[in-house]
């Protein structure tokens, strides 16, 4: 009989996140799970990694499942490689990341622990998949995911993925039945407007709460922004070699001995 895939699972809203329980019901039908996650919050970590303290590992049971399940003090990266080189006995053949509580589209891919944690995956040459569901709401509903989930994941697993290559799935909110299906795009041009709300502590000293608005400045209809608009699943491939290899002819041309 073949080996079931070995599927490490992790996210950056903590061990004990619906997401993740969701996701980690799901993985269960595809192959033996292993989770490793951290045991608090860890959102907008983006690809931090844990060097000036220590890292802890507890192994617990929570739920129902045959998976194993480590939750870590560390960041979701630290939690992917505290997985792969201390925990795991073999390599991954699937590295899956959420169900995120809360969009992952466009630049907020730069800002997201539950990306970094597939990227971490990616960069350990593990194919890897970071799923989010655009509603922030702790109590989400998550049905409308699964099917979604099971299928990209088990094409992940048949066809793998290219080299240096990951995949950001984000979700819109929507019932089982509005969902029209994937589209797979590109990374909408967007960006936050930021601003630090300035407010006084009670003695006295300023203190900064950061907030800002969302802007879309990307009218294309390949974008994950218009898919999740328009109640598509989106499926982006992102690359973690962030060289601007069109820029580098540009560059060649410039005389950096001038004095």
């Amino acid at each position: 009989m073949p080996k079931k895939p070995l599927i490490l699972v992790t996210n950056d809203d903590g061990i004990t996140a619906p997401g993740i329980r969701t996701l980690i019901e799901v993985m269960n039908t595809i192959g033996d799970v292993v989770v490793v996650a951290p045991d608090s919050p860890q959102s907008g970590m983006g690809h931090a990694i844990t060097i000036n303290s220590t890292l802890h590992i507890e192994k617990v049971t929570i739920g129902n499942g045959n998976q194993l399940e480590y939750s870590s003090s560390g960041t979701p990266a630290d939690c992917v490689k505290l997985g792969v080189k201390q925990i795991l006995d073999r390599r991954p053949d699937l590295c899956v990341s959420g169900i995120n509580h809360g969009s992952n589209s466009s630049i907020n891919v730069i800002y997201s622990g539950t990306m970094s944690a597939a990227i971490e995956a990616g960069i350990e040459g593990i194919p890897a998949i970071g799923f989010s569901l655009c509603d922030y709401n702790w109590n989400a509903n998550f049905d409308h995911c699964k099917a979604y989930i099971k299928t990209i994941a088990e094409n992940v697993l048949k066809h793998g993925l290219d080299s240096g290559t990951v995949l950001n799935v984000n979700f819109p909110k929507l019932d089982t039945t509005e969902l029209k299906g994937i589209k797979v795009c590109r990374q909408a041009k967007a960006n936050w407007e930021e601003v630090f709300d300035q407010r006084k502590s009670p003695n006295g000293k300023d203190y900064y709460w950061l907030t800002g608005k969302f802007v879309n400045l990307d009218k294309g209809e390949d974008t994950d922004e218009w898919a999740l608009a328009n109640g598509y699943v989106s499926v982006v491939p992102v690359q973690f070699d962030l060289t601007a290899h069109h820029s580098i002819q540009e560059l060649n041309t410039w005389d950096f001995n001038e004095k």
